[in-house]
């Protein structure tokens, strides 16, 4: 292995093993017991690939544009999903995340957006698993790298808590602020701020705090 992959996948792991333990302190916060509760992430991958499609864009009967922006959101939320699959496993978060470093730095090499993202779907439908192979290829095609799906991970695990600490579960959280949907107030939010910053979670919470309505 050369120095310079060697470098990449250490980063990577790195990565990956801090939004493994953002996800299950997520997961914890819906459900002590997630881990018991028998919830379907595989379905939920495959229902966001269907999704993503639309965004995507996949009739030949008319024409379509592309929106990569929410293309790309649809990915973070699939990411999410695949982890909590990943932690449902016997490994370590430890090898989990040396797993998924290979895996999301090796792709298959899919040149076809609408094929990666039904290999990533038919995983989840045939052998309820994340394929992450397919995202990487997904997110490949989408000029999407690691340390972007790390940016947009680490905004929307930090909106998800929001979500639930302003009342998401008994439904009185708002959704749309001052004219915008909260993705959207998070996706401007977290291109003012150093995602490489230790306390980049802490700010952006604050962020979001002080832009929400009242």
């Amino acid at each position: 292995m050369s120095e310079k992959l060697s470098t990449a996948l250490s980063i990577a792991e790195k990565q990956i093993s801090q939004m493994l333990t953002m996800q299950d302190a997520m997961n914890s916060r819906v459900s002590d017991t997630w881990r018991a509760n028998g919830y379907e992430w595989y379905r939920a991958i495959w229902v966001e690939c269907a999704e993503m499609l639309d965004h995507h864009g996949w009739k030949w009967w008319k024409h379509q544009e592309i929106d990569i922006a929410q293309v790309q959101l649809e990915l973070v939320d699939i990411f999410h999903f695949g982890l909590s699959l990943r932690l449902l496993s016997t490994d370590s978060a430890e090898l989990i995340a040396t797993d998924l470093a290979k895996e999301l730095h090796q792709g298959t090499g899919e040149s076809d957006f609408k094929l990666a993202l039904e290999n990533l779907a038919s995983a989840a439908v045939s052998n309820k698993a994340f394929d992450a192979k397919a995202l990487a290829d997904c997110m490949s095609l989408m000029n999407m790298d690691l340390d972007e799906l790390f940016r947009q991970y680490v905004g929307k695990n930090t909106l998800n808590f929001f979500r639930q600490d302003h009342g998401y579960k008994d439904g009185s959280y708002i959704k749309e602020w001052h004219g915008e949907e909260d993705n959207e107030v998070l996706a401007k939010l977290v291109n003012t701020l150093d995602a490489g910053a230790d306390d980049f979670q802490q700010q952006l919470y604050k962020a979001l705090e002080a832009k929400y309505p009242k």
